[in-house]
């Protein structure tokens, strides 16, 4: 059983960063009590500022553990707190060395499934005014990880996932994310996860599109 010890709802807003830049983010999301409802594209209330690259069915829900903010506020000389990763799910004890592609839980009345790790985003780097967060992110593999909903249903934290399928094929999170930013080419892993039937379709595209660059 692994404990939601924050679960964040956000809308986009505009944050302003270095000397006074401005962007358009969701990531600033912020803990609520009682209960939310989640259905098949995310938490009611919740939204994204960029559905081109975030949200839909694949990423409706985003993880990320609980147990990397003590080494966040060591690494950033400041407190970091849940949330400040842009989680819907503030998650204890599941680490991407603990989570596959393919794994289900239940949560309260929901199901959901696990999709694919989070990729570091440019808004994240700003928002964290951190200049190395993403390369940090991509080398230590503190990536999170998103869930499609299989289940629709009531959620509040305080509850805990509850992993009802360990997926067969054991691909982790840690090890997928090495594969797209560290072990880019070991192909026979690439086509591998290629192959796993609950991968993203937008890890397909591109992990697709590197292996037909290498075949060119």
């Amino acid at each position: 059983m692994f404990p939601i010890v924050s679960l964040n709802i956000g809308t986009p807003r505009e944050v302003r960063y270095g000397d006074g830049r401005k962007l358009k983010t969701a990531l600033q999301r912020s803990p609520v009590e009682g209960k939310v409802f989640l259905d098949l594209l995310g938490f009611e209330g919740d939204q994204v500022a960029d559905p081109m690259n975030h949200g839909g069915r694949d990423k409706a829900v985003c993880g990320y553990p609980a147990d990397h903010f003590p080494f966040w506020s060591q690494e950033l000389s400041r407190d970091v707190l849940y949330a400040s990763f842009g989680e819907n799910l503030t998650l204890q004890g599941l680490t991407e060395d603990r989570i596959h592609i393919g794994d289900r839980f239940r949560i309260g009345e929901a199901e959901i499934e696990c999709s694919q790790p989070r990729q570091p985003c440019h808004k994240l780097t700003k928002v964290m005014e951190y200049p190395k967060m993403a390369a940090r992110l991509q080398k230590l593999g503190y990536c999170g990880y998103y869930f499609r909903v299989l289940k629709q249903g009531w959620i509040q934290a305080g509850m805990a996932l509850e992993r009802i399928h360990t997926d067969a094929a054991g691909i982790a999170v840690v090890d997928a994310h090495h594969l797209m930013y560290r072990d880019k080419n070991n192909f026979e892993a690439i086509e591998q996860l290629l192959e796993h039937p609950a991968l993203s379709e937008s890890w397909k595209n591109s992990l697709g599109k590197r292996l037909a660059n290498r075949r060119t």
